[in-house]
């Protein structure tokens, strides 16, 4: 087929008929092979082209005959779930080589492509009209709104739509949390999979370079230079993400979080599982200072732990069973259902600290690290239940879901690391933690070609 085959034909409309006899997975492969053929030999305008001759405006021509026909009998066998899988993939088919790439303009016109189209349209032929009918179903599925997240790929700190002219939904910028179930799950095309998995690596990369840069650049006399711009704030904290990031990683030393885990899995080698359960509930209700999180937390905690794998209770805890036990907890902590939120969330946010639940969280993520899929799944269906609601209405959860994001960017991988230093005296005593933060400033340090950006930063602030 020759590079100006497709833009030059004279198309006319393929009978969409069928002998009554199909081979479903026959079908389906035609197809994928002629996409994933197209993808690495044609230009995503001729690609898209292509699609629209194939989905939407059913032409045929010479070299597109045999896959048109396939998709016809799946349509004249009334395979409507086979259907919808075989349009489900080929999108991913064309995302996932666009995004190697780098044809990320695409990514965003396919998209366009699928939501301009028109599936109330009436054709003469019946079965078209029960095509197009398919295609309104798959529009208002939810996997066309997974799709709809490779669409801004770079930036979850966007909050207009310069297509649209219109203000971008607040899950948006927890997109690199929304992927996590579209790769964790393995009856998603693989083309899915991969796709998500790297798209979601790079928000969750953006963001810790962004948030290091930040905190590194608007403290310091060079950053607030009136001929120097500043970084963007990653965040949707504003200038309070400052104090919050010292918050977090103001425990050091003997009593870091690290620490800290690294002390409980050793002093819980040897317990059963019904003892360990006890040691967990400890290690998760008491900060570093020894002080309870919350007056109620550990009896309601304690009773929900009783019920994880009580047949199990008498069993050494060995690996299998510290990871089931870990999903539990973060089950019981964000949503057991996956739909709704649990009583121990919405019971820790009615506290009014966001931050009490996501020291938990991190915690618990430092004792079973292969549990952050699992976590990172329910943090997804939690945005997805609030996201019907506008971010006035829930923008407490809002700022649980920021203040997730921030304290795992700062914990959660070892690649970037966090100090405070002291740069004035702190306050005497009688003064509020918080006012006695104000002492110290923020150093971040990545190890990549950031630590020299960094270091200049230091210096700078030291200099100052």
């Amino acid at each position: 087929m020759s590079k100006n085959t497709l833009p030059g034909l004279h198309h006319s409309h393929f009978p969409l008929t069928s002998n009554g006899k199909i081979d479903v997975e026959q079908a389906q492969e035609t197809v994928y092979r002629f996409f994933m053929g197209l993808v690495k030999s044609r230009s995503p305008q001729e690609v898209l082209l292509e699609f629209q001759y194939l989905f939407f405006d059913y032409h045929s021509h010479p070299e597109n005959a045999e896959v048109l026909k396939e998709i016809a009998d799946l349509v004249t066998a009334k395979r409507q779930k086979e259907f919808l899988n075989l349009v489900k993939r080929c999108c991913y088919i064309l995302v996932n080589n666009w995004e190697t790439q780098r044809h990320h303009d695409a990514i965003e016109q396919l998209i366009t492509l699928l939501t301009n189209l028109d599936c109330d349209r009436k054709a003469k032929y019946h079965v078209i009209n029960r095509l197009r009918s398919w295609l309104k179903r798959f529009l208002e599925s939810q996997d066309y709104q997974d799709l709809k997240l490779f669409v801004y790929r770079n930036d979850e700190s966007q909050h207009y739509d310069p297509q649209c002219g219109t203000s971008i939904h607040w899950s948006s910028r927890y997109r690199s949390y929304l992927l996590v179930p579209q790769y964790a799950n393995p009856n998603n095309p693989k083309e899915q999979r991969e796709a998500a998995k790297v798209l979601s690596q790079q928000l969750k990369d953006k963001f810790k370079f962004d948030l290091a840069m930040y905190t590194a650049r608007s403290q310091s006399v060079a950053g607030k230079n009136r001929d120097r711009k500043l970084p963007e704030n990653p965040t949707g904290l504003g200038e309070n993400v400052l104090h919050l990031i010292k918050k977090i990683v103001v425990k050091k030393g003997d009593f870091s979080y690290s620490n800290l885990a690294n002390i409980f899995l050793n002093q819980t080698q040897n317990l059963n599982h019904r003892e360990f359960k006890v040691a967990l509930v400890n290690y998760l209700i008491f900060s570093a200072d020894g002080k309870c999180v919350g007056p109620g937390l550990k009896q309601k905690l304690a009773l929900k732990m009783r019920e994880i794998y009580p047949e199990r209770s008498n069993d050494p805890h060995d690996e299998a069973l510290h990871l089931r036990t870990c999903n539990r907890v973060f089950d019981l902590l964000t949503t057991e259902d996956g739909e709704q939120p649990s009583e121990m969330f919405l019971y820790l946010m009615l506290q009014g600290n966001p931050l009490t639940l996501v020291i938990i969280l991190l915690k618990l993520i430092l004792i079973c690290p292969n549990a952050r899929v699992h976590l990172e799944q329910r943090i997804a269906e939690l945005i997805r239940y609030y996201m019907k609601e506008p971010e006035a209405e829930c923008q407490w959860v809002v700022n649980f879901f920021e203040i997730f994001k921030i304290t795992f960017a700062i914990y959660a991988d070892n690649d970037v690391h966090y100090n405070l230093i002291k740069v004035k005296e702190s306050l005497k005593d009688g003064h509020s933690e918080d006012e006695n933060l104000d002492a110290y400033r923020i150093f971040s340090q990545q190890r990549s070609y950031l630590n020299s950006v960094f270091s200049q930063e230091k210096k700078a602030s030291s200099d100052s």
